[in-house]
């Protein structure tokens, strides 16, 4: 786990731009773990899960995560984000699948998230109904590329991640 927390220093997959601390594991959930982290803007909370699958096989995908963060200051709740230690192409956006639920996300840089709060609200909703979830990109190269996140242990972890912040 302390792989994960430098990992995410490393790579800038923290929400906030600036870091105070280290960031701190607070449990695992079966394929979620929780960290916090004190950033510039207060005490953030989050969830965070690798993929189970990777497609294609062929290439180097690096570190992808899947995030749900929260932050203590109430400056957002929940928000769901994919981050890849590559450049997403924006005119082609992360998709998101949980069962027959489809979600577009918006690229910044290597991240992809969701644009409607109310969108995001029914993602973790159906993250915390599903089994399984798939996430669909393109790399800047232009490599298409999927991920299948399991979703045991995402409601123990958000309500970890609920509790702390």
């Amino acid at each position: 786990m302390k792989r994960l927390a430098c990992l995410l220093m490393c790579f800038g997959l923290i929400a906030p731009p600036v870091l105070a601390q280290t960031p701190s594991s607070r449990g695992s959930y079966s394929a979620w773990h929780v960290f916090t982290v004190e950033s510039d803007r207060g005490l953030v909370c989050y969830a965070l899960s690798q993929p189970i699958d990777s497609t294609p096989t062929s290439v180097d995908h690096g570190e992808i995560f899947f995030i749900v963060s929260s932050w203590q200051s109430a400056a957002a709740e929940e928000q769901p984000r994919f981050a890849a230690s590559y450049a997403l192409r924006p005119d082609s956006p992360p998709r998101v699948r949980v069962g027959s639920d489809r979600y577009s996300m918006f690229v910044a840089d290597n991240d992809g998230f969701i644009e409607d709060n109310d969108d995001e609200v029914r993602l973790v909703r159906a993250m915390r109904r599903g089994s399984v979830m798939r996430v669909e990109a393109t790399s800047q190269r232009g490599t298409a590329v999927a991920y299948e996140f399991s979703l045991n242990g995402i409601t123990a972890a958000l309500q970890r991640v609920e509790a702390l912040c």
